[in-house]
This record gives C-alpha cells, sequence and structure tokens, in this order.
C-alpha cells in the first residue's frame, strides 16, 4: 500500500499575500487621488499610515508562513514571498519618509534671508486637520534652519532690475511653479516716457514762461501699512510648487531687490500642510538658486 503525503495549506502566507496586495494598491490610488484628484496632504498621510500598517501586518503573516514551511513544509512559500514584495512599496515609502523627518530639522518654512525674511503678499492659510503647527515661525526655527542649511543664501547679481527678472521668470516657468500674487513688477519696467527729450519750439535764448516741478512718485503702499522689512521698489513673486511624484504643496515667495547697482534675489519656501517640510523647502531653494545661476551666467555676484 502506497501512502500519499498531502502537504498542509498555510493560510497565514495566503492571507499575507492577499493584505500587501491591498495594502500596495490602497497606497497606489491614494497617492493618484493626491497628486492629480482632491485628497488633501493630511488625509493623504493617514492613509499612507494605514497602508504600512497593513503591509507591516502582511509581513509578520510572512514570517508565520515561511516558519510553517520550515516546520511541516506547509503550502505558501511563494504566497509569502509574494507578499514580502508587495509589502515593499507600502513600507519603504514609509520608511523614506520617516528617514527624512528624524534625518531633517522639524521646520516648514525656510527662507534665503533669516534676518529680515520675506513677507507674504498672501498669507499662507490652509486647514490642517490633524497635522497641528505653529502659527508663526520662532526665532528658534529660524536658528535650526541655520544650522542645517547653512549654504541656503540669496544671491546678489551685477545686473539691473529688469534682466535679472526675466531669468527669475524663465527659472519659474522652467520648475512649474504657478503664480499667483505680484507686487511691484511695475518697477521693473522702463519709464519711457521720462527717457523722451521733446524738441524745443522757440528760441535757444528764450525763457519758458513756466517750468514744471517734479514731484516724486506716490508710494502705492502707505508706509504704516507696509509689511516689516518690505520696500516699494521690492518684486515680489508669490505662487505654489508641488513635488514630481507625491503632488506635496509648497507655497513659495520671491523677492527682488536693487541695492546698490546690484539685485538681490531671496526666497521664501513653505510648506502647506504639517509642522515638517522632510527638508525639501531646502531643496527646492537651493535647486531654483542654481537655476538661476545658470539663467544669469556671468552675471552673479558674491
Amino acid at each position: 500500500m502506497m501512502i500519499k503525503y498531502e502537504r498542509p495549506i498555510s493560510q497565514t502566507a495566503v492571507w499575507a499575500r492577499h493584505l500587501a496586495r491591498f495594502s500596495f494598491g490602497f497606497l497606489a490610488v491614494a497617492l493618484l487621488a493626491h497628486r492629480f484628484g482632491p485628497l488633501t496632504t493630511p488625509h493623504f498621510l493617514a492613509l499612507c499610515a494605514v497602508s504600512a500598517g497593513l503591509a507591516l501586518l502582511a509581513v509578520a503573516l510572512a514570517i508565520i508562513g515561511f516558519v510553517r514551511l520550515w516546520q511541516v513544509a506547509a503550502v505558501g512559500g511563494i504566497a509569502a514571498f509574494m507578499a514580502l514584495v508587495y509589502a515593499a512599496g507600502p513600507l519603504g515609502f514609509a520608511g523614506v519618509e520617516l528617514a527624512a523627518y528624524f534625518s531633517r530639522p522639524a521646520i516648514y518654512d525656510v527662507t534665503t534671508d533669516t534676518q529680515a525674511p520675506p513677507s507674504w503678499i498672501i498669507p499662507p492659510d490652509a486647514a490642517q486637520g490633524w497635522l497641528r503647527r505653529a502659527a508663526e515661525v520662532t526665532v528658534e526655527d529660524r536658528a535650526a534652519q541655520r544650522a542645517a542649511y547653512p549654504g541656503l543664501t540669496g544671491r546678489r547679481y551685477d545686473g539691473a532690475l529688469d534682466r535679472v527678472y526675466q531669468g527669475v521668470r524663465n527659472v519659474i516657468d522652467k520648475t512649474g511653479v504657478a503664480i499667483a500674487a505680484e507686487e511691484g513688477v511695475e518697477n521693473t519696467r522702463a519709464d519711457l516716457e521720462d527717457m523722451v527729450v521733446k524738441p524745443e519750439t522757440g528760441p535757444v535764448d528764450s525763457e519758458p514762461d513756466s517750468v514744471p516741478i517734479p514731484l516724486s512718485r506716490p508710494d502705492m503702499i502707505v508706509p504704516g501699512d507696509r509689511p516689516p522689512g518690505r520696500r516699494q521698489s521690492d518684486v515680489l513673486l508669490q505662487g505654489e510648487w508641488r513635488t514630481l511624484i507625491i503632488g506635496l504643496r509648497f507655497d513659495v515667495l520671491i523677492r527682488l531687490r536693487e541695492e546698490a547697482e546690484t539685485t538681490l534675489v531671496d526666497l521664501r519656501v513653505a510648506s502647506r500642510y504639517g509642522p515638517h517640510d522632510l527638508g525639501q523647502g531646502a531643496a527646492y531653494a537651493d535647486s531654483f538658486l542654481k537655476s538661476l545661476d545658470a539663467e544669469l551666467l556671468g552675471i552673479a555676484g558674491g
């Protein structure tokens, strides 16, 4: 008589594969809804945490499936292996974000001018949900930024304001910043009416009946209402930038200021949601300034 041995089936390995597959698909749908749909960042991060939790449970079940395979040769080795493959996506995504969270300072607003940062044209206002953060940037936050990103400083160019402004607009188009508000752009346009020399119609030695008295340009902003550190001659551009894959939203403010025949460019980048920008604000500011250096190659100063 022949005895046929039937291998048991590891249900934990089967469930591990189903759970990991669901976790992977759950994360993919949440990512697409956040990047291209209406899903906000607080809800997206909550769904990512759920996906990572399900993936972690699937890994535990897969380990049990491998143990059963080793002990009693239970069927389920392939299912347990596929569970690990599917779980790698959610867990890897969560691991990268957690690594950035703990390796970067807990700040959400960075600027190239920590002493007198550019002030927002339209102060960012978004419902934070369960992501709580301080309403104002503190002195300690600026000190943490200087310690973490000592090379994040503004740029000074030996070029006219209109020339540097055009370079900034070119970089804005390349980096995909959607401009939402502008202020002081008229300062970049040459006042051609003041440059026109009108021909003399009378004798050279004749005296005009009346001499116009030059008047100063009126301030568009009442000095008492102007935010601290902002000048009338400043050019401000405010917009929104989103990361390429995840689609995290950042508010961006660019300030151009003429000083002693040079143009100074400063940036301010703030995460739209949460108390931590995972270092992406400083990374974007540094990338923007390097692109601007290349755009204005030959007129960059110290």
